[in-house]
């Protein structure tokens, strides 16, 4: 086959995160298989217009908000040279409305849906209360109007219910889970000091300010506590962050890392004794999966994605969607020896339930059906 997706934003990209990823793993797997993939997404500072990464065929065009979603259908009516066996119109927020100029066989790739995200949008006051009024109100719409005849592919039983709540019909979507690439690094002990890392992007959804708080909380408990910030942030905003954490009392046992290589993400995430993830909203919840495999269970927030890559009271924990009842699940886990060994192991085991392979053979049969109209 020769697929086509459209992605707003692709390898390279500096604000690329899990969906991207798991982009990227389906598409290597689907070349591997002797497939043709084209990925049409937005450019950014310093890309080429068009280059092969993996095996994959890039084409760069506009910018990750709107703009590559218009130049998307002006490249596809205009000025493409390929015909394509099937198009994967890929959504973050907003999809590609390929129902509109796209005739080839079509599927839908979401990892989530945005619902309260919008209203946590970067953009600077007052130009952000256009996205969180107007963004809640379209979503659903645009799903209902557009899509609701369209296949869909997702990556967790959450997103397929979102969906469905938005009368796209359970029949026409497919949940492949996420796969996951056992680290071959070697990783560290636990730390002496009961360590809690956060590890992610700095950002509203993801809920670091929510984590600051608990940290704020667990050390006031406890003297024995320390506290790691894995991941990129803004500079304004970053800057915000450091300043609230000094404002709370917290600098001495607090250590911001930045962006870190694999290597030492695996490191870190084995020698923390718990990963905390507040998002308010996830598709998955990829780094509860990397915590997992090294014997680190994750309390998070009882939201969607979340709810689906921790096995609560098993291989993780889930709370209330606020600090206090998230300060309080992570204190009983550490305070519980027995617990919290049994957890450290259900979780490894867990994560040896996903791969890469297996997940891109499912995707891959699901492409083959929907472009072959059956």
């Amino acid at each position: 086959m020769n697929i086509l997706i459209f992605s707003w934003r692709g390898p390279g990209h500096p604000h690329a995160g899990g969906a991207e990823y798991s982009t990227s793993q389906h598409a290597k797997a689907w070349i591997k298989a002797g497939h043709q993939v084209t990925l049409f997404t937005s450019s950014f500072d310093g890309a080429k217009s068009e280059e092969t990464i993996g095996g994959i065929k890039i084409i760069r065009r506009g910018r990750q908000i709107f703009s590559v979603h218009l130049m998307a259908v002006f490249w596809y009516l205009f000025d493409r040279h390929d015909k394509f066996d099937i198009v994967l119109d890929e959504v973050h927020g907003l999809p590609f409305f390929t129902p509109l100029f796209v005739r080839a066989p079509k599927l839908v790739f979401i990892h989530e849906v945005a619902k309260e995200v919008w209203r946590l949008n970067p953009w600077p006051s007052p130009f952000n209360l256009l996205p969180a009024v107007v963004g809640p109100l379209l979503e659903p719409l645009i799903f209902k109007f557009f899509y609701k005849k369209i296949k869909f592919m997702t990556v967790s039983q959450s997103t397929r219910d979102d969906l469905m709540e938005w009368d796209i019909p359970r029949e026409n979507i497919t949940v492949v889970y996420n796969g996951f690439n056992h680290p071959n690094y070697q990783t560290g002990k636990k730390e002496t000091m009961n360590t809690v890392i956060y590890l992610g992007a700095l950002s509203k959804d993801k809920g670091i300010e929510d984590a600051l708080v608990v940290f704020k909380r667990l050390a006031e408990s406890s003297t024995n506590s320390q506290f790691w910030i894995v991941g990129k942030g803004e500079g304004h905003y970053l800057e915000f962050l450091k300043k609230r954490v000094k404002s709370l009392g917290i600098e001495r046992i607090t250590k911001f890392f930045g962006f870190v290589t694999d290597r030492e993400k695996y490191k870190l995430l084995s020698k923390a004794h718990v990963l905390i993830n507040p998002s308010i909203r996830e598709g998955w919840g990829f780094v509860v999966i990397e915590a997992a495999s090294v014997g680190t269970p994750t309390v998070g927030y009882n939201v969607a994605g979340l709810k689906d890559s921790i096995i609560d009271g098993k291989t993780g924990l889930l709370s209330e969607p606020n600090p206090e009842s998230l300060t309080e699940k992570i204190s009983y886990l550490l305070s519980n020896e027995a617990v919290y060994s049994r957890f450290c192991e259900n979780g490894k085991r867990w994560s040896r339930e996903f791969s890469w392979s297996e997940s891109a053979s499912q995707s891959l049969k699901l492409l083959e059906k929907v472009s072959k109209n059956t």
